[in-house]
């Protein structure tokens, strides 16, 4: 169990510290040119490389909502779940905490929202809270049901990391206006411990919406997807 938690763990940094990284060591500089289109990249690939580095041990997760659908879907034990999260927010909190001293270290540096998750006055277009809501667990829940899908048996080995990390690529460029994309309530703890005020205090939606969207398609994909 130790090698499968610590593999959580590295691959939820890695997720962390590379796609939240991309937005504000990269994106943050218009001469880089990196934009919305890098920083979605950015996170597909954390997820894409993990996958294929340490997915083998712990089935790479990096996401409670991941490891909260898998165990509604059957295809992970729920007894394992505490564990899993608990490594996974660990992750995520000190790959925030890396990113967080490291873009402290230029003089004058202004890290406005550090990559956190917010609605209303805090979504980077504005949208509402039903907005946000929606959009996380109807993005969430596809997620989960393309994971399923791309990990049957019936699907060409080795390939899955591939349509997953594609997947998140597409989930950023849709929401990163709506809500900065979260869909993964362990990396929204990271940046919002870090931010504080507002971010912690919108933090709720960026756990229920993910949970309840990745509980919902686990439920469809055992409908639509799963043998008789």
């Amino acid at each position: 169990m130790f090698k499968k938690l610590s593999a959580e763990f590295l691959g939820t940094f890695w997720l962390v510290f590379g796609g939240c990284g991309s937005a504000v060591l990269a994106a943050a500089f218009p001469e880089v040119g990196i934009g919305l289109l890098g920083v979605s990249f950015a996170f597909g690939l954390t997820v894409l490389t993990m996958a294929y580095a340490v997915g083998g041990i712990s089935g790479g997760h990096f996401n409670p909502a991941v490891s909260v659908g898998l165990a509604v879907a059957g295809k992970f034990p729920a007894s394992s779940l505490p564990a899993y999260i608990v490594s996974q927010v660990a992750g995520a909190i000190v790959a925030a905490a890396a990113l967080y001293v490291i873009a402290s270290g230029k003089a004058g540096v202004d890290l406005g929202g550090f990559a956190a998750n917010g609605y209303g006055e805090h979504s980077p277009g504005g949208y509402s809270l039903i907005s946000a809501l929606l959009i996380e667990v109807l993005l969430t829940g596809f997620f989960i049901f393309i994971i399923l899908g791309s990990t049957h048996g019936r699907v060409p080995v080795g390939f899955a990391p591939i349509a997953i990390g594609l997947a998140l690529t597409l989930i950023h460029l849709i929401s990163i206006p709506m809500t900065n994309t979260s869909v993964n309530p362990a990396r929204s703890t990271g940046q919002a411990l870090f931010v504080g005020g507002w971010a912690l205090q919108q933090l709720w939606l960026f756990w229920l919406a993910p949970l309840v969207g990745g509980a919902l398609d686990a439920v469809v994909w055992k409908v639509v997807g799963e043998d008789d």
